[in-house]
């Protein structure tokens, strides 16, 4: 509650916002590819191509991004013994990827009642690939808050190196429009593979998927992992025990 209410205030539509931020950057791409006529060479429709793409990215993306700032923001509450650090990081996780998840619920419900988009083909493969990038993205996020603790150089950089992510997360395009030099080095990252699983789930037989769950799975496991750790260790840095 006192993230929520430090971030949002009581004003206006306060705590909404959460949902509506991500809300209006995908119907605003959704809106422009719809105006421009873009199909990315593809029979799917465009709206539920940027619903399910850029939902999926902002989830991480912006999670990271609070995280980021976390032990920043927070050190004087940290003071108190009760509070730990990944007390933080778990808080701001929560926040965002509940807002996101919020969101693409949402947007799939108005477009799918205006009959814009299709109900999703498989609801169960959708929710699958959306806790795989949330696993990704709460492992990425520990990890990059906990290391700005060494430094505040990791949060700057972060946003540059986000911005680069952005095009290179499966949002904007599928892994098999590719060339396969390209596309092999696109799936080193795992975000592409939950991307790759969620547009599988929503759309069926229409796309062809390439993803590795046992990839995605082993390297959410070694991100999680390697920020517990320095999770750890980032609290005895700023004095807590």
């Amino acid at each position: 509650m006192r993230e929520v209410i430090t971030r949002y205030g009581r004003e206006n539509i306060g705590v909404l916002w959460l949902v509506g931020e991500p809300m209006l950057f995908t119907l605003g791409v959704a809106t422009l590819w719809s105006a421009a006529g873009m199909n990315h060479g593809s029979s799917m429709p465009i709206v539920a191509f940027a619903i399910t793409g850029y939902s999926s990215v902002l989830m991480w993306r912006n999670t990271v991004t609070r995280c980021a700032s976390g032990i920043a923001q927070n050190l004087t509450l940290l003071y108190h013994r009760n509070v730990c650090i990944i007390d933080v990081m778990i808080t701001r996780i929560i926040l965002e990827m509940g807002g996101a998840t919020a969101s693409f619920i949402v947007l799939a419900c108005i477009f799918t009642w205006g009959e814009w988009i299709q109900l999703p083909h498989d609801p169960l493969t959708v929710l699958g690939g959306w806790v795989m990038l949330a696993w990704f993205g709460a492992g990425l996020s520990m990890l990059i808050g906990a290391a700005t603790a060494y430094s505040e150089i990791v949060d700057r950089l972060w946003h540059p190196v986000s911005y680069l992510l952005f095009p290179l997360s499966g949002a904007a395009f599928m892994v098999d429009w590719l060339p396969s030099n390209m596309a092999e080095v696109v799936l080193l990252l795992p975000m592409v593979h939950g991307v790759e699983i969620i547009r599988e789930g929503y759309f069926g037989q229409v796309v062809r998927t390439h993803y590795d769950v046992a990839y995605m799975a082993g390297c959410n496991l070694v991100l999680t992992a390697v920020s517990l750790a320095l999770l750890r260790d980032a609290a005895q840095r700023v004095g807590q025990r």
